[in-house]
């Protein structure tokens, strides 16, 4: 009974969102969008882009889109702005502004440094014993001895460097 009401509940869902989407706090359906057409992007490396970015005009935006066919010595800046806004959401300038992003992603490197200082050094605290005894000076010097005393590897290794008459390391 529970994986039928599952699978409804998942079919109902996967319907009702390919089809189309309730709109929050509006009476009516919004469709969804088709990614098949061309879409409006800024981009510095597209400078021009497939779709203007104010698809449906307003009554003034379309007069000046008729006064745009006429001479453009006849347009005041003001106009050239407008039109160019009905083309383009930002100009070259406004999309290499820097922006704050750099702030963000390096507290986040840094938040995530900390977390992993505070494990690791929460890990030595907590998951390792002590030092075992073996890394003690006594003991290397004890084990250094024993391997003279055994002359291990005496051609090249530790016993070839240490002089058995004087009792000391080879000069």
């Amino acid at each position: 009974m529970l994986a039928s009401r599952a699978f409804s509940l998942i079919g109902k869902r996967a319907i009702s969102t390919s089809i189309c989407v309730r709109a929050h706090g509006h009476a009516g359906v919004v469709k969804a969008e088709d990614f098949s057409l061309p879409a409006y992007v800024d981009r510095r490396d597209v400078p021009l882009p497939e779709v203007a970015f104010v698809r449906d005009l307003s009554a003034q935006q379309k007069a000046l889109k008729e006064k745009e066919k006429a001479s453009w010595t006849a347009l005041s800046v003001d106009e050239k702005v407008e039109l160019y806004r009905i083309k383009f959401n930002e100009s070259y300038a406004e999309m290499n502004r820097g922006s704050n992003e750099w702030k963000t992603v390096l507290g986040g490197v840094l938040f995530f440094l900390g977390v992993t200082g505070v494990i690791l050094i929460w890990q030595k605290h907590y998951m390792y014993g002590p030092i075992p005894h073996t890394f003690s000076d006594e003991w290397l010097s004890a084990q250094t001895k024993r391997m003279l005393d055994m002359r291990i590897n005496p051609v090249e290794g530790i016993t070839s460097q240490w002089d058995f008459e004087k009792n000391e390391w080879k000069k």
